[in-house]
């Protein structure tokens, strides 16, 4: 499992940079959660942006802030806002597609 646990202020840190951010959300006695934390490890070998995952047991308050319904959770943000939050992880090749599409987009 790739271990890169981030706070709320890391992700803070990281969602409000000009690059691409993803927080994964996850808790570990979720079995769906085991799934894409193994997809997640490759994602975050093929992405050039930083990339971090936190246990929403340690940062309640960031999952009632953004509204967190279940996990797994990916939140994509860039330039501050959060554009994205996938909680269907149905493949490597679909979760590039959409964080490849918020990476297109251009801010209004």
């Amino acid at each position: 499992m790739f271990v890169n646990e981030w706070s709320r202020e890391e992700w803070e840190q990281a969602k409000n940079a000009p690059s691409l951010s993803l927080l994964y959300i996850y808790t570990p006695m979720c079995g769906t959660c085991l799934v894409a934390s193994k997809m997640m490890q490759v994602i975050k070998e093929i992405v050039e942006f930083p990339v971090g995952q936190a246990n929403i047991n340690y940062i309640k308050e960031l999952a009632v802030d953004y509204e967190i319904e279940s996990v797994p959770c990916l939140l994509i943000a860039k330039h501050g806002i959060v554009y994205k939050k996938i909680y269907a992880f149905q493949s490597i090749p679909y979760l590039l597609d959409v964080i490849k599409s918020v990476d297109d987009t251009e801010l209004s």
